[in-house]
């Protein structure tokens, strides 16, 4: 991730979430220190671990964190993944928005270790969208890659995607590609959505980088994948479903692109205890 980036939503975050100040935190004094433990309640695959020492770097640069795991790594129940030690009031008044952050993209890197996993045996790959939430692309997308996953387009300025509207507002998918060439370099991707086999066949030839072939059967799939070229790719998108993705894998599609991973998903439950007198108190 782009640290200049991190830090900037970060220093958003904090803002609309501290304001002028802590209220609760003023029952502290700013030399009282203290030990806070970060630990998974549930199993999953954690991501999000570097914005902990780029959140507090930004409150107090007297914060230490201490990580007992890496973005990517499988965690059980009770692992404990960070220690950070500071001044308490800081440690409290950045837990909120870390903790939120840091439980959203284990959750997301959860979700797609499982969506590769069903993949297993098979050479397709699982991509995201941009279903992503506003301002929290880059984290979301970062958690996807931590899973396993790709990175679809980041936004609508790295990559052309031509959708029905597209298509209907240019008069066809040849119209369309036509077009877009004459506006865009080289190097930008063009990628063209079908939803029939006689727009498959249209797309085919306006040779795009990439067709989607969107809201199809495997069966369906594993039909129109054989009348595409090798220098196209394929990609099958649509309300596909973790419990499917077996049956999609085994199409010879390349890939599959899941907008659930991202606005669908159930943060991994992750807790943030202050540890005193050796006792662990939830905050």
């Amino acid at each position: 991730m782009n640290s200049i980036k991190i830090k900037k939503t970060l220093e958003h975050f904090l803002l609309e979430d501290i304001g002028d100040r802590d209220l609760s935190a003023t029952i502290f004094s700013p030399s009282q220190q203290s030990n806070a433990l970060i630990r998974v309640k549930e199993a999953g695959v954690i991501s999000g671990l570097s914005l902990l020492s780029y959140g507090y770097g930004l409150l107090d640069p007297r914060i230490k964190v201490v990580l007992g795991k890496q973005d990517g790594d499988l965690v059980e129940a009770g692992d404990l993944i960070a220690e950070i030690s500071g001044p308490t009031s800081v440690l409290l008044s950045g837990e909120r928005v870390l903790l939120n952050l840091l439980q959203r993209m284990s959750g997301i890197a959860s979700l797609t270790s499982q969506c590769v996993t069903a993949l297993a045996g098979s050479s397709t790959r699982i991509t995201d969208t941009r279903k992503t939430t506003p301002g929290l692309r880059i984290f979301e997308k970062y958690a996807v890659r931590c899973g396993g996953g790709y990175n679809h387009r980041n936004g609508l300025y790295d990559a052309v995607m031509l959708k029905d509207n597209h298509i209907a507002a240019s008069g066809s998918i040849l119209e369309a590609v036509k077009a877009v060439r004459e506006h865009v370099g080289h190097m930008t991707a063009i990628e063209v959505e079908v939803e029939t086999k006689e727009q498959l066949l249209e797309a085919i030839e306006a040779k795009p980088h990439v067709i989607m072939l969107d809201n199809q059967i495997p069966e369906t799939i594993s039909e129109w994948v054989q009348l595409v070229p090798d220098f196209i790719h394929t990609e099958a998108s649509g309300g596909i479903t973790i419990d499917e993705l077996y049956a999609y894998g085994q199409t010879g599609v390349d890939y599959i692109s899941l907008g659930m991973l991202t606005h669908s998903v159930k943060s991994l439950d992750i807790s943030l205890n202050l540890s005193i007198s050796q006792k662990e108190v939830e905050v």
